[in-house]
């Protein structure tokens, strides 16, 4: 069995078990929205904050974690109407508490630290609280947007790598990320279109325009995010993010793609509203 066949099974193994258990949690209630996420976020910030201690960089992750926790439960009791949002300044001390806390340690890079712990915060933390305003967009919870959101950028991700592994020729950004390809990148494009046609006829929460909006978006954004990670692990000497996830690699290569999409849909949805 090839290298390549063998990927793909895992990646098809573990889809079929992965996507029904998202897909359930994000549809059951938002409670169990908010848990899936807010562990997927947990997960894929452990990862960056190891990969950044591989390279010898010393991020403060407990204060970094700590505070993408914080900001998560703040916006999301906000978002969904729980809580007055004059409690979202709590997070202020929270991003002030980073310099300070250098000062108790010996490191020689205390200022590539503090940067690193605040990239983790917004980087890595931010997209998944970004995503509270998606789903709560109207004030109630639309698991309609945030299932429609995922499932173009799966399309995107598997038309992307089935095209670019078969046929994929032409480098798209050769410096970056040497095994990425013009025809994959046209492969996750249609694949990302087709299925954005196809979702604005069972989830009418917003026009065919709208969604064919998120698709385009989800296209380009999703494609830098993809190459940005690999800008990461190429400047910290890294290969891989990891292997937690069958066929994927580790959590930061699963949602390369979602980090940077999120902040651009989160806007065109509120514009749409």
């Amino acid at each position: 069995m090839s290298l390549r066949y063998s990927n793909i099974v895992k990646r098809v193994l573990f889809a079929l078990v992965a996507v029904p258990v998202v897909i359930a949690c994000i549809s059951w209630s938002l409670w169990s929205y908010f848990l899936l996420f807010l562990f997927v976020a947990v997960s894929t910030m452990l990862e960056f904050y190891r990969l950044a201690d591989l390279s010898g960089i010393r991020p403060n992750k407990f204060l970094g974690i700590g505070g993408a926790i914080l900001t998560y439960v703040l916006v999301f009791m906000h978002a969904s109407g729980q809580l007055a949002g004059n409690y979202l300044y709590l997070l202020c001390p929270v991003v002030a508490l980073v310099f300070p806390t250098e000062l108790h340690k010996k490191g020689p890079i205390p200022f590539t630290n503090i940067a690193y712990t605040l990239l983790g915060i917004v980087y890595v933390g931010g997209p998944f609280v970004l995503l509270h305003m998606i789903a709560f967009a109207t004030g109630t919870y639309r698991y309609e947007m945030v299932i429609g959101i995922l499932l173009t950028l799966w399309a995107n991700d598997t038309g992307a790598y089935l095209v670019g592994t078969s046929v994929g020729k032409r480098r798209l950004f050769e410096r970056i990320s040497p095994q990425k390809s013009w025809e994959g990148a046209l492969g996750g494009a249609t694949m990302t279109l087709v299925v954005s046609y196809t979702i604005a006829h069972y989830f009418s929460i917003i026009d065919l325009a709208g969604w064919l909006g998120i698709g385009g978006i989800t296209v380009i954004a999703g494609t830098y995010g993809d190459l940005v990670e690999s800008m990461l692990k190429r400047s910290l000497k890294i290969k891989d993010s990891g292997r937690a996830l069958p066929g994927h690699g580790g959590w930061l290569d699963r949602f390369d793609s979602f980090l940077l999409t999120i902040p651009f849909i989160v806007v065109f949805v509120k514009l749409l509203s």
